[in-house]
């Protein structure tokens, strides 16, 4: 069945016109559906979920289904006394009612309503940008975070436990390949170097979980900078999207990730480690705009493991890249020899630079947490 043919099993008003593709389909394949009436037109999104990221999509549908729901009556809730009209992506039913529909193949597809006249950014540029992303991060885990996490699916199991990962580098530095990609280089072996020096330290937001003095909220799972959406008309932030990750966590995921995807303003892809830096200005505005709305929100203990989440989150990924680089790169997409290798050595860079910057970014954290 095409997606053409899935796109008119949704309850949305029109006739198809067209469908475009939308981003570039790394993880679902994702379009634009364009309908017309004789009086209007209509858009949403559609998607075919991956199943190789995402093995039961039932789940990931019914995780985002509770947490939109919940949101979307919050959302309202507040709506008179906001500064700015908040959105978040809706769920749009099969004409039978289903929150997605199931091709021939065993496919799942879902439609959701499109965020219209907004942009997102590869980068941060402005203290301004920055401060409007973490303003949307603190806003959705505020409103959800009061939705009852056992209601919601590990869809993504080990996901962001970082002990996992270190098993995981361990297997593959064990292996015979393992250790010629690691020989062969002389970064490679720096990097190896890198993380010896840390292992005591990885499981640092796991252990005070098992202490009891972090617990489990709602997260997004993937709050980066390219999934927060800006008003074009307006310059605020007004949703983030991608909500295929919404499982249950620690709320330190998501500000980690989002602050790593953030401060840097090399980005990701570099290859001249002397471009990558934690940006603390940025980090400045980050913090100010997401504690406006997660301050409330907050217990000490949250605010206590902050600075360790954000270097934990860079790290974690480093080690992520370098593991599959030293695995012979199953995982993540590369397009050139010694990619993920280049990736490793970017965000182990980040890592240490915050570490450098420790004082300053626990002064930030002290003073606006």
């Amino acid at each position: 069945m095409s997606a053409s043919q899935i796109a008119t099993q949704f309850e949305a008003p029109g006739r198809l016109v067209t469908l475009q593709p939308l981003g570039a389909g790394n993880v679902n394949d994702t379009y634009r559906v364009i309908l017309r009436t004789t009086f209007s037109e209509e858009q949403f999104v559609l998607q075919k979920i991956n199943r190789a990221v995402f093995p039961d999509p039932a789940a990931v549908m019914a995780n985002m289904k509770i947490v939109t729901d919940h949101a979307h009556r919050r959302i309202e809730e507040e709506a008179d006394t906001a500064d700015r009209i908040w959105q978040l992506p809706r769920v749009i039913p099969t004409k039978g009612g289903a929150d997605y529909a199931v091709d021939e193949d065993g496919e799942y597809w879902r439609a959701l309503s499109m965020i219209a006249s907004t942009k997102s950014y590869e980068k941060v540029d402005s203290p301004e940008v920055a401060t409007q992303a973490g303003r949307v991060l603190g806003h959705f885990q505020r409103i959800i975070s009061d939705c009852p996490v056992d209601q919601l699916q590990d869809t993504l199991p080990g996901f962001h436990i970082a002990p996992n990962y270190l098993t995981q580098y361990d297997a593959a530095l064990a292996t015979e390949a393992g250790q010629r990609r690691l020989e062969v280089s002389m970064e490679a072996m720096r990097l190896g170097r890198f993380v010896e020096t840390r292992r005591d330290w990885v499981p640092v937001l796991e252990d005070a979980r098992e202490k009891g003095e972090l617990t489990a909220r709602p997260i997004h799972g993937d709050p980066k900078i390219t999934n927060i959406m800006i008003d074009q008309y307006t310059g605020k932030g007004t949703c983030i999207i991608d909500l295929d990750t919404v499982k249950p966590g620690l709320v330190h995921y998501d500000f980690g990730d989002a602050v790593r995807s953030s401060c840097n303003p090399a980005g990701e892809e570099t290859s001249d480690l002397s471009e990558v830096f934690f940006d603390t200005d940025l980090f400045e505005a980050l913090v100010k705009g997401y504690m406006r709305e997660a301050g409330e929100f907050l217990t000490d203990a949250d605010r206590h493991y902050l600075f360790d989440s954000m270097r934990l989150i860079s790290f974690e990924l480093g080690l992520r890249f370098f593991t599959d680089y030293l695995a012979g790169d199953v995982y993540f997409k590369t397009h050139y020899e010694g990619q993920n290798l280049n990736r490793a050595r970017v965000q182990l860079a980040l890592c240490e630079s915050i570490e450098a910057r420790e004082p300053q970014i626990r002064r930030v954290l002290d003073a606006l947490a």
